[in-house]
């Protein structure tokens, strides 16, 4: 079900919500959070089905501010292209995943006021997280949107400069922020840990990491590893690419080695010293999955913490 509101008022919506909620027998208190999306028209549907997506497993309530891309004419208003009014759609059912969806279209001044459009449409007593799926501002504490929320979801990797973002999510650091450009590493995190978990536990001398150039998720792993192994860390540039293609860690019996050379079917070479090769699944994480992850983590993850502050810098000193 999608009821959609055109120059509406929060009020209006709100009360739209509790109708809606009273004829189907429901109440919101059953929404372990609210979820605020910032986007934009192009990538909101995409955006919504993700959040719909991890919303089955943190029933939720969704609100995605999306500026308005409906033209005014100039006879409805004196104002013309500075006419300002506000948008709305209320999704429930199947439409809205396990809670209910509202989207935003601000125009005009009230695109500056997003605080105040959300402020009345969220979850009582319940943490509210932020998300930016593609553009983030440079600094999310002093945004509208991240300076209310406890936790504050960025994509670095989907916005138009992957690195520049990240030098801002460095440079205005807080403990509530968190890339998914991290997140996509989850797998590959436990798997090179379980690795060296293993008997023998010889010294790691050195470690080299493959994938694509100027590659976030590949820098964020390379960093956790010389963090954690305290060993010099070369990042190789593995031309085709679209994703980590290796990791290998040098011991005196030898290097292990976690080779996916393909994202196509999932499929890792896990290689030990002394053993015989075996395939493990390592398989791409989708954006559903790393947003459900965050979803459920809504404190500071101090792993990541030490990465991007500590990290960092010992990889990419230029940066």
């Amino acid at each position: 079900m999608i009821i959609t509101m055109q120059d509406t008022e929060t009020r209006e919506i709100s009360a739209k919500i509790d109708e809606l909620h009273e004829e189907r027998g429901e109440a919101a208190l059953g929404r372990v959070l609210t979820l605020l999306i910032s986007t934009n028209e192009a990538s909101l549907e995409h955006d919504l089905e993700v959040a719909n997506s991890a919303s089955r497993e943190h029933p939720c309530r969704v609100i995605a501010i999306a500026p308005s891309a409906r033209k005014v004419e100039a006879g409805d208003s004196a104002e013309g292209e500075h006419h300002t009014f506000l948008d709305a759609e209320v999704r429930f059912g199947s439409d809205a995943g396990a809670g209910e969806i509202i989207v935003l279209r601000p125009r005009g001044g009230l695109v500056h006021h997003a605080d105040t459009l959300v402020i009345p449409l969220l979850v009582p007593d319940a943490p509210v997280v932020a998300w930016w799926p593609n553009e983030a501002p440079a600094n999310l504490s002093k945004d509208l949107l991240g300076s209310m929320a406890r936790s504050r979801i960025t994509d670095a990797m989907n916005s138009s400069n992957p690195m520049r973002t990240m030098n801002d999510l460095r440079r205005n650091w807080s403990s509530k922020n968190v890339d998914m450009s991290w997140t996509r590493l989850t797998v590959w995190r436990a798997m090179l840990a379980s690795m060296l978990d293993q008997p023998p536990h010889l010294p790691v001398s050195s470690v080299r990491v493959t994938g694509p150039k100027d590659f976030l998720p590949m820098d964020l792993l390379a960093a956790w590893l010389r963090l954690r192994l305290n060993v010099p860390v070369i990042v190789e540039d593995d031309p085709g690419a679209n994703a980590v293609t290796g990791v290998y860690l040098t011991r005196a019996d030898g290097v292990l080695s976690l080779e996916r050379p393909s994202t196509g079917d999932g499929v890792a070479m896990q290689s030990v010293p002394g053993q015989s090769p075996q395939t493990i699944s390592v398989p791409t994480r989708t954006i559903e999955e790393c947003l459900s992850e965050e979803l459920g983590r809504l404190y500071p993850d101090e792993i990541y913490a030490e990465v991007v502050t500590q990290g960092w810098d010992l990889i990419n000193p230029q940066h």
